[in-house]
């Protein structure tokens, strides 16, 4: 009875949120739509990267330059594009560096969306005619469109709100991506066999057109903060293709927001490869696979939103940004020591989904409040900096990292895991004392 009144509060004090903050609804609902888009499709992206038909994954021109040379290409799909995607990102941030460069906001963000919808409208018809190589086009995109469009929508909320309202509201906004993430797989899995690959192309499109409706909405209490505190966020930015990763080399507090990223990336991909390891000799069937894993996604998701709901917008609103960053730090400390001492099968999925719902229910909302009180070259050039070359580069060295070190044992990896989440913590500290000496709100000088 207790808790039912618990949520019934927190329910009440959500509506009294949205009463007097109108646009928590429509990023609620913005972030919601986007994360639904991107989940409907991911089940996709993944079938592509565990098929075993060369030909409807790869290009023609490629499967016949690795048959020449005698490489079996079949055995590293996954390596191929995981590989590919990252030089694609690589490739993309001077690009997206540009665009924000050149193109005021109420023309960059639609149109990143629009075209996103173009996007997908093209990959119905290479489904629908079943075009040869469009597994590995479809497999870069989507994940080229997750790490931009993220990062777009975090900079376009610390446009919108305050960075006090981003300590009341993040945590809902968060939320809605959690909801999301459920939303997009279940239709995935109820529609998959009915409509076809090709047709949820156009589910997801759909999702996406509403979040531009969102943008749309939002864009008018963007403005409006911009008059009150004196700032023109409609013009073009400015600066050039590099001008994040510029930012970042000459700005401590970036320079520790990067360190934190990387490392996070690090001590993910130690659990996730242990896991795919155990995972392959304890169960013999794909289907097994996939419903373990699919376990694991429902776990991390629950865990996320009840964290969420409960106790990030607590934490954030009444103790600030240092426990809410701090907190997951402690749990990787513990976790990565009881592994390192006891690596059971168990306790690696345990402390896994702990450390991923720890990322998105409070590391990532986190650091997403300090871009509330930066100027926006920082978040729109910086942040997108951050969130693509540093964590896909995460993923790739960590990746070999993991390689390298699971010849000596599961004890010797989780050790090594222990060393990067305590520097990962220290990294934290540094950030906080970093985050002391910006203004309250952007418009302030900012620390050099």
């Amino acid at each position: 009875m207790a808790g039912m009144e618990h949520t019934a509060g927190r329910w009440r004090r959500f509506r009294e949120s949205v009463a007097e903050s109108p646009p928590l609804f429509w990023s609620f609902l913005f972030f919601f739509s986007l994360l639904s888009g991107y989940y409907v499709l991911r089940p996709v992206r993944d079938a592509m990267g565990a098929s075993s038909e060369v030909e409807a994954v790869f290009p023609p021109a490629m499967v016949a330059f690795f048959a020449a040379h005698g490489i079996p290409l079949r055995e590293l799909t996954l390596q191929v594009l995981s590989t590919c995607t990252f030089l694609l990102i690589l490739l993309a941030q001077p690009i997206y560096g540009a665009l924000v460069s050149r193109f005021p906001r109420r023309v960059f963000l639609p149109v990143v969306f629009g075209l996103s919808i173009l996007c997908l409208l093209g990959f119905h018809a290479l489904f629908h005619t079943q075009v040869a190589g469009r597994g590995m086009a479809f497999f870069l995109w989507v994940t080229v469109f997750n790490v931009f469009s993220v990062a777009v929508f975090w900079s376009f909320m610390a446009d919108v709100f305050t960075h006090a309202e981003s300590r009341r509201y993040y945590g809902y906004i968060g939320a809605a991506g959690t909801v999301g993430a459920f939303t997009g797989p279940v239709l995935t899995r109820l529609l998959a066999e009915q409509l076809g690959i090709a047709n949820l192309m156009l589910v997801s499109a759909g999702f996406l057109a509403l979040g531009v409706a969102c943008i749309w909405r939002l864009r008018r209490w963007a403005v409006q903060r911009d008059v009150r505190i004196g700032r023109d966020n409609e013009s073009a930015m400015g600066g050039g293709l590099l001008a994040g990763l510029t930012l970042i080399a000459k700005e401590p507090l970036l320079r520790w927001l990067a360190v934190l990223v990387f490392l996070g990336v690090g001590i993910g991909q130690f659990l996730y490869n242990e896991q795919v390891l155990i995972v392959r000799e304890r169960f013999a069937t794909a289907e097994e696979r996939t419903a373990f894993f699919a376990g694991l996604d429902i776990a991390v998701n629950v865990l996320t939103l009840l964290v969420q709901l409960f106790a990030t917008r607590w934490l954030l609103s009444r103790f600030g940004l240092a426990p809410v960053l701090l907190v997951p730090m402690a749990a990787a400390v513990l976790g990565f020591a009881v592994l390192a001492a006891s690596p059971l099968p168990l306790l690696v999925s345990a402390v896994l989904v702990l450390t991923r719902s720890n990322e998105f229910s409070l590391m990532k909302p986190g650091r997403e409040t300090i871009y509330t009180r930066v100027d926006r070259q920082w978040r729109y050039k910086a942040g997108a900096a951050i969130d693509t070359a540093f964590f896909r580069g995460g993923e790739i060295t960590f990746s070999w990292t993991y390689k390298a070190l699971s010849g000596f044992g599961s004890s010797v990896v989780f050790g090594a895991g222990l060393l990067v989440a305590l520097v990962m913590t220290a990294s934290v500290w540094r950030l906080l004392r970093e985050t002391d000496r910006l203004p309250e709100a952007p418009g302030g000088a900012l620390p050099r």
